[in-house]
């Protein structure tokens, strides 16, 4: 079975400052999403889809696409505002892009197989795309759907506050709920706290499941996620310059409306990124220590 990974790029990253997604990281400049393909490909995809604003692409080919097309077939889509179905107007003023949802369906038209998504700016590990790429090799069943859950201490930032998709499973580790936590910190004194309520700080358990954008699905999946998409849009105000359409947020709806099963999987390994400025640094150390470990070569592509 031919596997296709796709790779959202197309963020603004406001809390960091810059691109992320084509800042370097590795030893020799690599950028994150190059220690995923790279990943992907040792685990047996072939073809990578990056989504991304059409005023990247020239720039983004040079420094990324180029070097990734020597070892997989490379392909691109570009998230815009004139992608947005014609019923809805979007405002003069919306700068932002419509979300991670909004991001996969813009691919649609360029993936015709199984596929894994990511973001571009996250360090998943080897493990993950091996776990993934399994489980959509053996897919037995449309629509597919299966997620890749980190154990909640190991997606913290030193430096800030975080957001992320807290699960809660069923007893056949099926997904039941997905929720999107913002302002979850490890404070001094080692405890984890969800402090996106004013009136109190929730204490969260470091092994809860979390999602970090790492998916996989089978192409019937389109269809159900436009239509969550189109309930999205028609429920926003005219004037809306901010919300999005998240993948996450998404696949709970399909969930609750017994539309897709979501099979996860869980690893072990240590995810990292960059949310913050402070987090280069350390992202930096642990990617050289993986090169002095020989887990890369020294060149990767």
């Amino acid at each position: 079975m031919s596997l296709t990974l796709l790779v959202m790029a197309a963020g603004q990253g406001s809390r960091y400052g810059g691109s992320k997604q084509t800042d370097g990281m590795g030893p020799l400049g690599e950028t994150l999403m190059e220690y995923s393909i790279y990943d992907a490909v040792q685990a047996g995809f072939s073809r990578v889809v990056f989504i991304i604003r059409e005023s990247m692409y020239r720039a983004f080919h040079e420094q990324v696409g180029a070097k990734i097309a020597k070892r997989a077939e490379v392909a691109y889509a570009f998230q815009e505002h004139s992608t947005i179905p014609r019923f809805f107007n979007v405002p003069d003023e919306r700068i932002k892009p419509y979300g991670t949802a909004h991001a996969v369906l813009c691919a649609k038209n360029v993936i015709s197989d199984s596929f894994a998504v990511i973001n571009a700016d996250d360090f998943y590990g080897r493990k993950a795309f091996q776990v993934l790429g399994d489980s959509l090799r053996l897919l037995t069943r449309t629509p597919f759907a299966a997620m890749v859950a980190y154990s909640l201490y190991n997606t913290l930032s030193l430096h800030g506050s975080v957001t992320r998709g807290v699960c809660e499973l069923n007893a056949d580790e099926t997904l039941n709920r997905i929720r999107e936590v913002h302002q979850i910190k490890r404070f001094e004194d080692g405890i984890i706290r969800d402090c996106s309520s004013l009136n109190d700080e929730i204490i969260l358990d470091p092994n809860t499941p979390v999602s970090m954008n790492i998916w996989g699905f089978s192409t019937d999946i389109f269809p159900l996620m436009e239509e969550v998409f189109h309930n999205f849009l028609s429920g926003l105000p005219a004037d809306d310059l901010k919300s999005e359409c998240l993948l996450p947020n998404s696949i709970d709806q399909l969930i609750c409306s017994g539309c897709i099963q979501v099979h996860v999987l869980h690893c072990d390994t240590e995810w990292f990124g960059v949310t913050y400025p402070d987090d280069k640094p350390i992202v930096q150390h642990k990617l050289a220590c993986l090169h002095n470990q020989s887990v890369y070569p020294k060149r990767i592509f």
